[in-house]
């Protein structure tokens, strides 16, 4: 047929992550004094020959030589090839099954071990063309069959062509030789396989690279076990992200950029234009109008606990899923205030500074214990109640408020109201979000209540304090100590001047946000947050997500699922069944939750669909995105 595909797929570095010999080289010289060297010298003559800088028959005879092999040999050879197979190929098995008809696998390897491998992917024996090797009567590997086409230069175009195939051919390998076949004009496309070796030589000739075979899929409109190659998923990771997030994303296959500081309003809306996940700390702003410019964006992690720094509302009604780390780093923030209240009470900061300018002044004025002390808490959440436990433990008496009823731990008991923990404590930590409501969340008014010599923290967000105030408090004496890790206005990188009223008062310690700055807290982050937006991408599941309803899915298996995120009116799911119900879908599993402002419907299905029912889904009106999983 004249509009017929047909795949020629290479195997050693394409089909396999290794090249054949070399596995062969380390099973035959095992042992040997020289196998380390002799292996070095089979993988440098490869590799001329895939760079196209050797003759192909050469190439073979110099490997041969070397090799040393025998029959037996290859049994273990076939063993190891079968766990080597590379990890796109293994799992598009099914999908290579479906469609063996139309590949064909061409490799300047040998049928000896290439047959074995292929077969259990439904690739039969007669669509496989490689070289053969030659045994002596004793069964030693002396040579190979020169009378193959493939054992000669031009091997493989001319291997092609004595097929006569009808149709387009498209052509998939890592080495020069598998671009020949374009280069002689019996390939249609040449796609550079870049998914275990990269050969620059090679992708300058390419029609397109491959990273890996969902993406040589994709592009030919062939079924496949992921339904987005994840190649094609960008992902821009800004502000320092630790190196283990950057990794875990690069592992899943993801196109990941990196960008060492935080960016204002109009780089990020001409960064993130092709950008499906984004990844930011705390100083980078993730505006409405930066939202309106991300058409591409499927979910916003914050390497952090708050997310105030992200338009929640605009990103739900946009179908973006965002994902914090909200426990994380609560040991880091509590481990680095009780450092504080202990310095500050013992008036270590300006104890510290005399010394630096030649005061030594031994008094024990102004110091005192935190054994027997009052800390009040303001907001009991994770890091508050996490405090709790560390400053009782220390001996403080502990007191807390919080706008709902919490379990008081260990002995720490709740205040009835704002007004009774700041008239009672000797030292207050605050730890409350940075929604909009609590901008200057304590003001002049709530400093007038403070004890005397009161010790002050805010490890929190720096909108909540009227910082003009609390200055206003620290010269008059009123508060004795400060501790402050967080600031309204914040520099966007290292280089940026800190700029603050603070700067210069007395037994105050300013840290640059780095309560939550350990290596622990973002190794840990770094761990939570890309797995839970992998597992959003992979799967739909929003478990812990902050702005979607939180659904936990079982894995896909053997079906197809549709994702539908829409906003919350009456009627859609049934909308929705309707659409499955006129194409004859049976529905193996359905989930919906609501909140506020979205409805999310996950549907397996377990039978292929047709493009129109894709189309209808996404014309419901309601429709804010929708998606395909398989």
């Amino acid at each position: 047929m004249e509009n017929q595909k047909h795949f020629v797929i290479d195997f050693d570095s394409t089909f396999t992550r290794v090249e054949a010999l070399d596995v062969l080289c380390e099973i035959s010289l095992r042992g040997q004094s020289d196998a380390e060297e002799s292996l070095q010298k089979i993988k440098d003559i490869t590799d001329l020959g895939m760079e196209g800088k050797i003759s192909l028959s050469d190439s073979l005879e110099q490997r041969l030589q070397i090799l040393k092999a025998h029959k037996d040999h290859l049994p273990e050879l076939v063993a190891r090839l079968k766990n080597q197979v590379s990890e796109s190929f293994q799992r598009n098995k099914e999908f290579i099954k479906k469609y063996a008809d139309q590949i064909y696998i061409l490799s300047n390897g040998f049928k000896d071990f290439i047959v074995p491998i292929v077969a259990s992917y439904g690739i039969s024996e007669e669509r496989v063309f490689a070289n053969e090797f030659i045994y002596n009567k004793n069964g030693d590997i002396i040579g190979f069959n020169k009378d193959i086409i493939l054992s000669k230069n031009n091997g493989k175009p001319n291997t092609i062509k004595s097929l006569n195939l009808e149709g387009e051919v498209y052509v998939l390998g890592d080495g020069y030789t598998d671009y020949e076949i374009k280069k002689a004009g019996i390939a249609h496309k040449f796609y550079a396989f870049t998914e275990n070796v990269r050969r620059e030589n090679v992708l300058e000739n390419a029609d397109h690279e491959a990273p890996n075979l969902d993406e040589f899929l994709y592009v030919n409109k062939m079924e496949r076990a992921l339904s987005y190659p994840k190649n094609r998923i960008n992902v821009l990771l800004l502000e320092n992200i630790h190196e283990h997030g950057i990794n875990k994303l690069k592992e899943e296959g993801y196109n990941v950029k990196v960008h060492p500081a935080g960016m204002d309003e109009d780089e990020l809306i001409e960064a993130i234009k092709d950008v499906s996940i984004l990844g930011i700390r705390s100083k980078t702003q993730v505006t409405k109008r930066v939202l309106e410019n991300a058409n591409r964006l499927l979910a916003v992690g914050a390497f952090c606990i708050g997310t105030n720094q992200i338009d929640l509302i605009t990103c739900q009604r946009k179908g973006v899923a965002v994902f914090n780390a909200p426990f994380s780093n609560t040991r880091s923030v509590v481990e680095l205030a009780i450092a504080e209240i202990i310095l500050l009470m013992r008036n270590i900061p300006d104890k510290t500074q005399a010394m630096h300018t030649g005061k030594w002044n031994k008094s024990a004025k102004d110091s005192f214990e935190v054994r027997g002390k009052t800390l009040g808490i303001i907001g009991y959440g994770n890091i508050g109640a996490q405090l709790s436990v560390v400053a009782e433990s220390l001996g403080m008496n502990v007191q807390f408020y919080d706008l709902e009823e919490k379990l008081a731990l260990g002995n720490a008991h709740q205040c009835k109201s704002i007004e009774e923990l700041l008239s009672t404590s000797d030292m207050i930590s605050l730890h409350v979000d940075g929604r909009p409501d609590n901008t200057n969340f304590l003001t002049d008014r709530h400093f007038e209540l403070m004890k005397n010599g009161v010790i002050f923290l805010n490890l929190s967000r720096g909108s909540v304090v009227d910082l003009a105030a609390l200055k206003k408090h620290v010269l008059s004496g009123k508060v004795k100590g400060v501790g402050v890790d967080v600031f309204p206005e914040e520099p966007k990188s290292n280089d940026e001047e800190f700029v603050s009223e603070l700067r210069g008062l007395p037994n105050t310690i300013l840290t640059p946000h780095i309560g939550g700055s350990t290596l622990e807290a973002q190794q840990n982050i770094a761990d939570f947050v890309p797995g839970k937006i992998i597992e959003y991408i992979n799967t739909g599941s929003t478990s812990n997500s902050v702005n979607f309803p939180n659904i936990v899915l079982p894995k896909l298996k053997d079906a197809h699922r549709f994702i539908h995120i829409h906003m919350n009116e009456p009627g859609v799911l049934a909308k929705i069944n309707h659409e499955l119900a006129k194409h004859d879908l049976n529905i193996v599993g359905q989930y919906l939750k609501t909140n506020e402002e979205i409805g999310y419907v996950i549907t397996d299905i377990n039978k292929d669909y047709d493009e129109e029912v894709i189309k209808n889904l996404k014309s419901i009106k309601e429709t804010i995105r929708f998606r395909v999983l398989y």
